[in-house]
């Protein structure tokens, strides 16, 4: 499939520089914990972006587990990006966590992308998953450090068709997708999903490390997360 998209330029990266002013803003304009709907005991699962482990998460499991989700990580170390391997991984926890009721998949960039394949291989065990800043077509094609990435697992297309055949099965749980036209690692482009009908995609004027931190994507999230809840009562 032929696309237009293009990864960040190497200079987008600057972006990331600007995170903590990002954040700041964020936190000026919206306070998280004012209005942000409780839960009440609900499982959430939170995984962790491309190079990132269990503690790139802990403000945003933080959060939720103050708002009342019962919230927990991996614990399979640093995301390396072997997808495949991770994906069935995750599956088989999931299994195991979903046991007495359908759970929320929340994820990170890569994070995001195992968390939303994850709720495509389960739907009977996923009620809804919420992603931030992560692309939906090309794997790491359209990432600033796909170069980086290429080297590790192989070629970026033969990874994009392998992604798109994904589609093969459809996406039935529903899926909150952010994303930001400010990030600096993903092209914001490549974060909508124009073949899924029930992902609905929100921006967010954050850097892509800013996802993790960001006050407005913290309310959206719970907002996202509670609708979802009330829809399946």
């Amino acid at each position: 499939m032929q696309r237009t998209i293009r990864a960040p330029a190497t200079s987008a990266l600057l972006n990331e520089v600007f995170t903590p002013a990002y954040i700041a803003g964020s936190l000026l304009q919206t306070n998280p914990f004012k209005t942000a709907p409780r839960g009440r005991g609900e499982r959430v699962l939170v995984w962790p972006g491309f190079g990132a482990s269990y503690a790139s998460t802990a403000a945003l499991r933080s959060y939720l587990r103050l708002l009342g989700y019962r919230t927990s990580g991996w614990d399979l170390g640093v995301n390396s990006g072997d997808v495949l391997t991770t994906l069935n991984v995750l599956k088989k926890h999931v299994m195991l966590e979903s046991e007495n009721a359908r759970i929320i998949l929340v994820g990170w960039s890569l994070g995001r992308y195992l968390a939303r394949e994850v709720a495509r291989d389960c739907p009977d065990r996923v009620r809804h998953a919420v992603t931030l800043g992560s692309p939906v077509v090309g794997g790491p094609k359209y990432r600033s450090i796909a170069r980086a990435f290429a080297v590790n697992q192989g070629s970026l297309d033969e990874i994009e068709r392998l992604v798109d055949e994904r589609y093969q099965r459809p996406l039935t749980v529903p899926v909150t997708a952010l994303y930001s036209k400010s990030d600096g690692v993903v092209a914001w482009q490549a974060c909508i999903d124009e073949r899924s009908p029930n992902v609905e995609h929100v921006e967010v004027r954050t850097s892509h490390a800013g996802f993790g931190f960001d006050a407005r994507a913290y309310q959206i999230v719970a907002e996202r997360i509670a609708q979802h809840i009330g829809e399946a009562c």
